[in-house]
């Protein structure tokens, strides 16, 4: 079993007490160190291992951690597989004697992963005068971005790559790009990225200092795979939080849109039942199946450089393949997560909302899947209406759930 971290202070521990309980299991554990989760996913598939484990909180800040599991295949492992894990570990009485495996430190993870993401994309050789900001949230990526931008030629400055435990997304990476769009600015770069702690999304910032969302991306991505003849079935997935700009370029280009439920998980699920090679979330996770198993934070700017490249226009222009609708999420701490519909003000301020929206825009509530927080979001025909619509139903929310 491979096992890999980011950088929370925590990740230690939690490492060797997981390589403890694999050898005291009779397994054998591999430590890869603190590599990208979409890197386990990887060198699990690659090196034939029977599991990959990441600890990890993701985007959260360095006090939470938590456990990513990932199949032989490199998929994340289906929800019933998970749940019966945990009930396994919860009921304990796991088998003790003298048959132990072995723990060993492996030495050439990071390298691994960077032969792989340089194998994944086909960029100009040489220096083509572009310059590029990475933002590495003091995560995961932060011993690889370098070496990856430079031995592909590129020139790159990183940012936030000094993780010292606790600074882990700490007023930067995907969670907080306005500091990566002033430094584009005053710069002059062409591009910025900024990933989140565990590497496995990416937030882009055009040249202008504009902060694109995961949508715009993939409307980019999916021109871009599209004209080079690489999207297969003319397909894209999302979910059901992606903005309806992103629907409406889908139909322009005569690609075929599927949504899923909230999560990379069930991204990944239909894209496989549909035979899609890119799909989505807003948040950042881009998957690109002809390549990867799960969402890739770095793969994913290699390939947004690639479509800068091969169409010789700044990221502004290639932006403008998606007009995103007006959009408002609010993120409303609660203390417990009942079912929404089942409580009457919330259920009514929904109705409410719809009815005033019609036609041009919706309403989506729902818990989020890692923090003690409900997302209020909101599409609407213009940017006032949303707010106070939006605002209006996260205060509903506080004051049921809060």
């Amino acid at each position: 079993m491979l096992i890999g971290c980011d950088t929370r202070l925590s990740c230690d521990m939690l490492v060797h007490a997981l390589a403890s309980g694999v050898s005291q299991a009779g397994g054998h554990a591999e430590i890869a160190g603190v590599v990208p989760t979409p890197a386990v996913a990887y060198l699990t598939r690659s090196l034939g291992a029977a599991c990959g484990i990441v600890v990890s909180a993701s985007h959260n800040p360095y006090e939470d951690n938590g456990i990513k599991l990932f199949g032989s295949d490199g998929f994340k492992l289906p929800d019933a597989l998970e749940e019966a894990i945990e009930e396994r570990l919860g009921r304990g009485g796991f088998r003790e004697g003298s048959d132990f495996g072995t723990v060993r430190q492996g030495t050439d993870a990071a390298r691994r992963y960077l032969d792989f993401l340089k194998g994944s994309v086909r960029l100009a050789g040489g220096n083509t005068g572009a310059r590029f900001i990475v933002d590495c949230a003091n995560g995961a990526a932060s011993r690889v971005a370098g070496p990856l931008f430079q031995e592909l030629g590129l020139s790159a400055r990183v940012i936030h790559d000094r993780p010292d435990g606790k600074n882990i997304n700490r007023d930067c990476g995907s969670q907080h790009p306005r500091v990566l769009a002033d430094l584009v600015l005053s710069e002059r770069a062409d591009a910025g990225f900024a990933l989140d702690g565990d590497g496995d999304r990416l937030i882009a910032v055009d040249e202008t200092g504009e902060v694109l969302t995961g949508d715009r991306v993939l409307a980019i991505l999916a021109r871009h795979l599209q004209r080079s003849g690489r999207l297969a079935g003319e397909v894209v997935v999302s979910t059901v939080m992606s903005n309806a700009g992103l629907g409406k370029a889908l139909r322009a280009m005569g690609i075929r849109h599927v949504t899923t439920r909230v999560g990379d998980r069930w991204v990944m699920e239909a894209m496989r039942e549909h035979g899609a090679v890119l799909g989505g979330e807003d948040s950042g996770h881009v998957i690109f199946a002809g390549r990867h198993t799960t969402g890739d934070g770095l793969l994913t700017a290699l390939l947004l450089i690639e479509a800068l490249q091969e169409s010789g226009a700044p990221l502004s222009q290639l932006k403008q393949v998606m007009t995103p609708y007006p959009q408002v999420l609010i993120n409303v701490p609660v203390s417990s997560k009942p079912d929404l519909e089942s409580l009457p003000p919330i259920r009514e301020a929904i109705a409410a909302a719809q009815n005033e929206l019609g036609s041009e825009g919706r309403v989506l509530l729902r818990y989020s899947g890692t923090e003690p927080l409900c997302r209020v979001m909101v599409e609407g025909p213009t940017e006032e209406v949303t707010r106070s619509l939006c605002a209006r139903l996260a205060e509903t929310v506080a004051k049921a759930v809060g």
